[in-house]
């Protein structure tokens, strides 16, 4: 009996041993804002594309490259979109768009990620603009982590890009008569690895 109860106890320490060492190679990252800029591009009456961005990012992300896991969480700040242009920027920041009063936050959250090897490939998640929720799958075009020599710590960068339609959101300025649906997203973040 003795030697039964040992060799369950010598189970659970190996289990929680485990266990403990698979949380710890869950690595968190905080977004740098100054490095991190989502950018857009929609039509604009069938001659041009309009393109712009938001210059305020925060957030966070977990990665677990052993056991191809992790999590993203992004909030943009609507009210820092520049189209570099004026008055199409204080428009769009207006009623008839984004509605920065009262929606003053875009939110990204992850479901899941698809990894190939140790390299996250794609995030399933959903997006939040205008108050609604919708899914929403980034394709990671470029992910690297290395020693950032300046900062003495990890730094991983990702170029990540996604196609939705802005109506599915309830952003229908314009549509149909002088655009198209259609919205490319293209982010470009540098997240530094936190304490």
């Amino acid at each position: 009996m003795k030697y039964i109860t040992n060799i369950k106890l010598k189970h659970f320490v190996v289990a929680l041993f485990a266990t403990t060492a698979q949380f710890a190679l869950a690595q968190t990252y905080t977004i740098d804002p100054s490095h991190t800029h989502p950018s857009f591009e929609a039509d604009h009456m069938g001659i041009s594309f309009w393109r712009g961005l938001f210059t305020k990012t925060t957030g966070k992300i977990t990665l677990d490259r052993v056991a191809k896991t992790g999590t993203v969480d992004i909030t943009i700040d609507t009210n820092s979109i520049d189209f570099g242009h004026a008055k199409m920027t204080e428009h769009a920041k207006g009623k008839d768009m984004f509605n920065v009063a009262q929606f003053p936050t875009v939110t990204y959250t992850s479901k899941s990620i698809k990894f190939d090897g140790d390299k996250p490939v794609a995030v399933n998640g959903e997006m939040t603009m205008l108050g609604v929720t919708k899914p929403l799958t980034l394709t990671i075009n470029r992910f690297k982590c290395i020693q950032h020599p300046m900062l003495k710590r990890e730094v991983c960068g990702a170029d990540a890009s996604a196609e939705f339609k802005r109506t599915d959101f309830g952003l229908n300025y314009g549509v149909p008569m002088f655009a198209a649906p259609e919205v490319k997203l293209a982010i470009q973040v540098e997240a530094v690895k936190a304490d």
